[in-house]
């Protein structure tokens, strides 16, 4: 027996998704997929020059000399086996997750053994179903070497090892040929972050200029055809920070990045410039500009139309037949002071911290509004604050909607072309059940200015409700790719990969963006595993929700689903009082009340919440229509004709 043989190697462990659950179903099946796939990944073992230890079931474990092969391989086992996938029906497609450490590994009796392996075998299951996930160690072996792109993921504490891991999942949307200079995507692809300027000034009330030409230049690069632009929500969280360019091209899926910074002294103002491409952290170009500080606007609108053509420029060559952008709108106010208490609103909003934040940044749009009653911009910062306090429970709803209804009719008689002023409305429209109306709101708004996310986001929830399940998800990805620190967008794509059916990509997804939205995606996992039976499961994501907000109403209304589930109906009836208390008060409870009552068995008292919600537009029809915890009501014929009727206000009126 050979005990001891030390060395440091790159270990794969593969696995085949979904195999338990297909092997429980249909066993034949499950095997004559299990020899297939063995049989088309052993020759790229060999080709990679990696030595297959052992089957492990439905998977291997792998060992390479080196990490670049290791790598070169998990990419071109997903790319033969996505190529094999090819037109076959969704129960004979092979998915493999596949899992990437590098380390010291024992040999003894063929086998290896120690933490690298231990490890590799806790990062496999991190990868999506068709995805490749490998630790930090592994990518700081390949980064300079391999041109496949690479997402940075948060790291994990795994099983058995001490200390968090850093984690990054390989993008396979095919690499990138090799060049000595720069490339640059093709111009259906190019996606650009323009990342927070730099304020230079002595003085830190400057800082509010470099903010907002940030926002400008975001605007104006928006407007370039075909390129998709970071939105703010997203790059903001960048200012300060000490990352490299190429992580957050890589966080964010970004090949360029526009970086630069602002110094204003006396009556002059320097701005300098730099696109990067995020993969080599190679200059595209840069430029400095230096101008009297006598016109903000003026400023603005210069180096914006000049980066927005520079940009053109980069995108197809010096002979760019692409269309230059749009000729600079005018300006919404030429009061010093609105424009700057509007910026200073603008940056509070943003931050969005607390009720004490937005409160403060509506009284500073409502005052730039006074200074300049024509300040279109300003009036939709005042609808997006009222409609955010009144969401949160901060201010009541009803008055909210009026007030933000009537703000952005006046910001579009003043100037049709904001598209945020738009989406806005859109959602408002949406909540009223008048469909037709916020599609078209939608539309207008990314007509605009394509790199909006909630535009999406709100088409989506159109087309889920229209049935159209598959379709919602596909635009929530845009939105997510456009936006991908939108709450909101984020909690409603994992929540669409379940309704969609897809299990394991919501899985994973939630997995991945639970801290960026940890109670909304607690309460996901909760309805996911109440509907699939997994009772303890979904105790566990409940404890999670009690630890974050125990008295949201979607806690308590789990929280009686669950405690039924155990026989224990006298805190169902309890949470239903306090519903009813709740909507006394003019709270919206009575869907919440509705589900209550199907969990009791209590199927006329659950139709008639649900009449009463279609009545107040608060049906829960994503709810309704799709999730397993509804599975018996979607045939009771009251419900049919509910969701009949739901439906028809989806219709244009003829």
């Amino acid at each position: 027996m050979t005990v001891g043989t030390r060395r440091l190697a790159a270990i794969m462990f593969t696995d085949l998704a979904g195999f338990t659950r297909l092997a429980q179903r249909d066993e034949e099946t499950a095997l004559r997929l299990r020899r297939e796939h063995q049989g088309l990944l052993r020759p790229l073992f060999a080709e990679h020059r990696g030595r297959e230890v052992k089957t492990m079931g439905d998977g291997f474990l792998v060992e390479f000399s080196s990490a670049v092969e290791s790598v070169r391989c998990a990419v071109a086992i997903q790319r033969a086996m996505a190529q094999r996938n090819v037109g076959s029906p969704p129960d004979q497609r092979i998915l493999l997750r596949v899992g990437v450490h590098i380390g010291d590994v024992v040999e003894e009796d063929g086998d290896i053994l120690g933490d690298a392996v231990n490890v590799a075998s806790r990062i496999e299951p991190l990868a999506e179903p068709g995805g490749i996930c490998v630790s930090g160690s592994v990518f700081e072996q390949v980064r300079n070497k391999l041109s496949v792109p690479f997402e940075r993921l948060e790291a994990r504490t795994l099983k058995n090892v001490d200390h968090p891991v850093d984690l990054y999942r390989v993008v396979l949307s095919g690499e990138v040929p090799p060049s000595k200079t720069p490339t640059v995507e093709p111009p259906s692809s190019l996606r650009l972050a323009v990342l927070p300027l730099a304020s230079l000034s002595q003085d830190p009330g400057d800082e509010y200029f470099a903010d907002g030409l940030t926002d400008e230049l975001i605007s104006r690069a928006s407007q370039i055809p075909n390129l998709r632009v970071i939105a703010q929500t997203s790059v903001r969280r960048y200012k300060g920070a000490s990352k490299s360019l190429r992580e957050v091209g890589q966080e964010l899926g970004v090949s360029v990045a526009l970086e630069g910074s602002v110094r204003k002294a006396g009556d002059r103002v320097r701005i300098t410039v730099r696109l990067v491409d995020t993969r080599s952290e190679e200059h595209l170009w840069s430029s400095r500009y230096d101008r009297p500080f006598d016109d903000i606007f003026a400023i603005q609108d210069d180096i914006a139309g000049q980066i927005a053509n520079s940009i053109t420029v980069h995108i197809a060559g010096p002979s760019a037949t692409l269309p230059t952008p749009p000729p600079a709108p005018a300006p919404d106010t030429r009061d010093m002071e609105a424009y700057s208490t509007f910026l200073h609103a603008r940056k509070l909003f943003g931050e969005k911290g607390s009720e004490a934040t937005i409160r403060h940044a509506l009284s500073l749009f409502e005052e730039a509004v006074r200074r300049d009653p024509n300040f279109a911009r300003a009036r939709v910062g005042i609808a997006e604050s009222v409609l955010w306090l009144a969401t949160e429970g901060a201010a009541p709803y009803a008055e909210a909607v009026d007030r933000a209804r009537a703000e952005l009719g006046m910001a579009l008689r003043q100037n049709d072309a904001l598209a945020e002023a738009h989406t806005t409305l859109a959602g408002l429209f949406l909540g009223d059940d008048r469909f037709v109306e916020a599609e078209h709101e939608a539309r207008r708004a990314m007509e605009l200015n394509p790199s909006l996310s909630d535009p999406y986001r709100w088409l989506a929830q159109l087309r889920a409700g229209d049935g159209q399940i598959v379709e919602a998800v596909r635009l929530l990805e845009t939105a997510f790719q456009l936006d991908p620190m939108d709450v909101n967008v984020i909690a409603f794509l994992g929540r669409a990969y379940a309704y969609a059916g897809r299990d394991e990509d919501a899985l994973s997804y939630w997995k991945r963006t639970e801290p960026f939205v940890p109670f909304r995606t607690n309460a996901h996992r909760t309805e996911y595993f109440l509907g699939r039976g997994e009772d303890s499961k979904a105790h566990e994501t409940l404890e999670e929700m009690e630890r974050l907000r125990p008295d949201s109403i979607w806690t308590e209304t789990y929280r009686a689903i669950l405690a039924i589930r155990r026989g224990d109906t006298e805190t169902a009836r309890n949470t239903l009082e306090r519903f009813r208390s709740r909507a006394d008060r003019g709270d919206l409870t009575v869907f919440h009340q509705g589900f209550v009552h199907y969990a009791l068995g209590e199927e006329d008292a659950f139709v008639t919440c649900m009449e009463e919600a279609f009545r107040l537009h608060a049906l829960p029809l994503l709810e309704l229509m799709y999730s397993p915890l509804f599975e018996t009501a979607r045939h009771d014929p009251r419900i049919i004709d509910l969701l009949r009727r739901q439906s028809e206000l989806h219709q244009p009126s003829k």
